[in-house]
């Protein structure tokens, strides 16, 4: 590993995924990324063969075979790449032939981008934007709502006094009720530009809070696994915005699934990351999974939006503050779902205290 650290330690600093081999196409380096994307610990596949880590496609062997035999590069779009787990990767592939006096025996550089980041943080991007003006629209709306809001309650309040038939007050405390109900609203719409009180946590501790929280309110029908990577560091951050953030995903899960089945939370290191369009050195993956029917397709583009809910009385606030909450964190938080699987993947910077 003498060439990684040496001629291409800049190499680790790459957002895309970077591999060099030798003649035998033997594993002499791989960065963060390359690490990250194939699922595997550099200093453990160090010597072995690319074989062992990854199926190449047709394409991309005889592309490294002329490489190695004729100093050729290539350029591919789409290539298709299979990891040692099974999981099928859709990539596009650059393999570029070194010099000898580069680094003593590593023939070829192989850099991999996977096209779904690029789609991903352009969608990304879109998303946030939209939310954005959205959730200031509907911050403009509640600030609106909640004045005629009090001067409506005020009224059945007054008017409930001078009734004199007792009957006719079951009219007003109905006013009176669903005033609160939306005063209630109100407040949960604007609770979230609330400013951040930063700390040292740990996020395994918040992760226990809401494993707690949701234990207790699904007694007995409701099993919650947990995956930790008790390797990883503490982070700065708001405890309370943490854990209502993961506590919304997670509960949603719960009720979903009517409060019967599985939810796993799992945590994973990431390194050499973006996050929101930042490069980070080190960050860490939350990732919230459930075996619950999935969320239905017609709201998937939009269940970050204010309001928008896919189960009956629900209000649609639950995803949107955790959204807003994982942004105050600068992170990002996305969805994977299908009958079975829904999978929330939370990832946040890791800053030192």
């Amino acid at each position: 590993m003498d060439a990684s650290s040496q001629t291409f330690a800049g190499l680790d600093l790459l957002a895309s995924a970077v591999l060099l081999i030798d003649d035998g196409q033997l594993l002499r380096y791989l960065n963060p990324a390359a690490e990250n994307l194939l699922a595997v610990s550099s200093r453990l596949v160090a010597g072995k063969a690319l074989s062992s880590v990854c199926a190449c496609s047709a394409i991309l062997r005889s592309a490294l075979d002329n490489g190695l035999a004729n100093n050729w590069g290539y350029t591919g779009q789409n290539i298709e790449l299979t990891r040692s787990d099974g999981q099928v990767l859709h990539l596009n592939c650059t393999v570029t032939p070194l010099r000898p006096e580069i680094a003593a025996g590593v023939r070829l550089l192989l850099e991999f981008q996977p096209i779904e980041h690029h789609l991903a943080a352009t969608r990304e991007e879109r998303l946030i934007e939209q939310q954005q003006a959205n959730r200031e629209l509907i911050r403009n709306l509640a600030h609106e709502i909640k004045n005629p809001l009090g001067g409506i309650r005020g009224a059945a309040q007054l008017l409930e006094h001078e009734l004199a038939n007792p009957s006719l007050k079951e009219y007003t405390q109905v006013i009176i009720k669903e005033a609160d109900r939306l005063q209630d609203l109100m407040q949960r719409l604007l609770t979230p530009h609330r400013a951040m009180l930063p700390a040292t946590v740990n996020i395994h501790e918040i992760l226990e809070r809401v494993r707690s929280l949701l234990t207790a309110e699904f007694p007995g029908s409701l099993v919650m696994r947990r995956d930790y990577d008790t390797s990883l560091p503490e982070l700065v951050g708001d405890r309370e915005q943490l854990i209502q953030a993961v506590l919304n995903i997670a509960r949603n899960a719960a009720q979903a699934m009517g409060g019967t089945g599985e939810i796993t939370m799992r945590t994973r290191s990431l390194r050499q990351v973006t996050l929101a369009k930042k490069r980070y050195r080190l960050a860490m993956e939350i990732k919230v999974i459930d075996n619950g029917p999935g969320i239905p397709e017609e709201i998937r583009e939009r269940m970050f939006y204010p309001l928008v809910s896919g189960r009956d009385g629900g209000n649609g606030l639950g995803l949107t503050i955790a959204q807003n909450f994982v942004q105050h964190h600068h992170g990002t938080i996305d969805c994977t779902s299908r009958p079975g699987m829904t999978v929330f993947i939370l990832r946040l910077p890791v800053e030192q205290a």
